[in-house]
């Protein structure tokens, strides 16, 4: 089917007509849940195999796009690629209408943070709220599935606060190392559940909401327009984004979601609270319009997140907060778009979730990992790769040493300073073209100022990128100095000063090119056995031999 999936489809006969059926080796999964018992499982009959491979085609050409793996997706996509090819849907919709099967997690967490910073930097006032998701977040979209708190408790032999505990510590931890600020406000969705509760009170009393099976469910049907992003058609909807396909019985319409569980697929959920339909836990979707309204107001600026999220998690929060309030809620949508390696998509079910730890691990500073984020725009897909990580890190290391090279010192010019600040502003207001501000950055040290202007620009613009340059600058003066201060074995504090000042007017002639005079010290030095290396970070020196 597509070579990064590395599987195939196999063509038999059943009843006379063909069927593709999918072979696996490694997914425990198959369309409309139809397991045969094997490694095998049927997806479709089709009875035109050349409509076939122009499906197959279609879904090839969507996934190259992506520049990811859908492992779970594949059958599902290609199922709907035969639909619409069949009904004479053109390639280009048809590639357009699964744009948004997307990914991601820490590149999202560095735009979200530079929108912040760029928007203080322009002169607004930013308060910013983050939920942590402690509760009710299955493992499905399509409310099924497994709570991924209870799943992660199991796992590793603890509750499931001290889950939420652990990992929203090594959340900020990672944040931190990233340059990523905290937000103003951070809420546990397990604190506000009279606030959920009363928003499904409200829906049920205005009739956006119903109960079925003991669960409530916002009706979708009440709204004139639930599909807000990107105009799709129900038809053309998966019943689940991120798991197996798998309806639930209880819904009126494939649309509608959870607001309150009170039934599930699961007895031993550990964290439950009583309400007026018996004892259970929220939906995820209510819990970020609950946390939103109660600590930003009915009016909400901007929200953000992954692409992932803008179908159906966004979708939803946009239907129950507006029938809630009865008014427009939330004006922008920063969706980013994701971390994907060579094969697609990074996960973690693949083995391959890119973390802060791994980078440390194989010695690169997550600031560098920052530079690497920043390099890209957060409309565009990020492809990773170590190859790519190594060039920024050189990139980091190059510019570092130029700031570090500056001296605090003369004449000041604002005059001269101001089209340099226009020009981060510009790219930061250029949709938040991160790599031209980047670029601005650069400008500044190529720019006819003093050292010391040059030095309050960089400050100015790092604290917009957090890439730590001023600091990570000091500490390497630091270091050449104490290297330049450190005696060689062997040697008299006496003779390496004499030799240190034998370099020094080694470079002074060749300031004034001065050659014979820098020639005879460099052959001086050789007699001795010492070896002067010219590098970006200064003049080293050693003894040889």
């Amino acid at each position: 089917f597509n070579d990064t999936i590395g599987k195939v489809f196999v063509k038999t006969d059943v009843n006379g007509d063909s069927v593709f059926r999918y072979e696996t080796l490694d997914l425990n999964w198959a369309f409309n849940g139809t397991n045969s018992g094997s490694v095998t499982y049927q997806v479709t009959r089709l009875t035109d195999p050349g409509l076939m491979m122009k499906s197959l085609r279609f879904a090839e050409i969507f996934l190259k796009n992506s520049q990811q793996a859908l492992y779970p997706y594949a059958l599902w996509l290609t199922e709907k690629c035969y639909q619409l090819s069949s009904a004479g849907v053109e390639q280009k919709e048809i590639i357009s209408r699964y744009r948004n099967l997307m990914f991601s997690w820490i590149d999202q967490i560095n735009e979200e943070d530079m929108l912040e910073k760029a928007l203080r930097y322009l002169g607004y006032d930013v308060t910013r709220a983050m939920n942590i998701t402690d509760v009710g977040h299955l493992s499905s979209d399509a409310d099924t599935g497994e709570d991924k708190m209870l799943k992660g408790a199991r796992r590793e032999h603890k509750t499931v606060m001290q889950i939420a505990q652990f990992y929203t510590d090594a959340f900020f931890s990672d944040c931190e190392k990233l340059g990523i600020k905290r937000p103003e406000i951070v809420v546990p969705a397990t604190s506000c559940i009279d606030t959920f509760i009363h928003m499904v009170e409200v829906l049920l009393e205005k009739g956006y909401a119903y109960i079925a099976g003991g669960n409530v469910y916002f009706d979708t049907s009440k709204l004139e327009n639930y599909y807000v992003f990107g105009n799709m058609e129900e038809e053309s909807l998966a019943v689940g984004v991120r798991d197996s396909v798998e309806e639930d019985e209880n819904k009126r319409s494939k649309s509608d979601f959870v607001l309150w569980f009170t039934k599930s697929k699961f007895d031993d959920q550990e964290l439950k609270w009583d309400s007026p339909w018996g004892v259970g836990y929220p939906g995820w979707h209510i819990e970020c319009s609950g946390i939103s309204i109660k600590y930003l107001g009915e009016y909400l600026d901007i929200h953000c997140g992954g692409i992932d999220n803008a179908f159906p998690h966004h979708t939803n929060e946009i239907a129950q907060s507006e029938a809630y309030l009865g008014h427009p809620w939330c004006k922008y949508w920063f969706h980013v778009l994701h971390l994907l390696d060579a094969r697609g998509k990074m996960s973690k079910s693949k083995g391959d979730f890119l973390t802060v730890s791994l980078l440390e691990e194989k010695g690169y500073a997550p600031l560098v990992y920052r530079m690497f984020c920043l390099q890209s725009h957060y409309r565009k897909p990020l492809t990773f790769s170590f190859e790519s990580l190594d060039n920024t890190a050189t990139a980091y290391k190059k510019l570092v040493s130029r700031i570090a090279a500056l001296k605090n010192e003369g004449e000041h010019d604002e005059a001269a300073m101001e089209p340099l600040r226009a020009s981060f502003r510009a790219a930061l207001e250029n949709d938040l073209n991160t790599s031209l501000a980047l670029t601005a950055l650069y400008d500044v040290l190529k720019a006819k100022l003093s050292d010391a202007d040059k030095l309050a620009l960089i400050k100015e613009f790092d604290e917009v990128l957090s890439l730590g340059l001023l600091k990570a600058a000091k500490a390497l003066r630091e270091e050449q100095n104490a290297q330049k201060s450190a005696v060689p074995e062997g040697m008299t504090a006496e003779e390496a000063a004499e030799i240190e000042a034998l370099i020094a007017k080694r470079t002074e002639a060749r300031k004034a090119k001065d050659w014979a005079t820098a020639d005879a010290i460099r052959d001086a030095l050789a007699a001795r056995h010492i070896v002067v290396k010219d590098t970006p970070q200064g003049i080293t020196w050693s003894v040889q031999g």
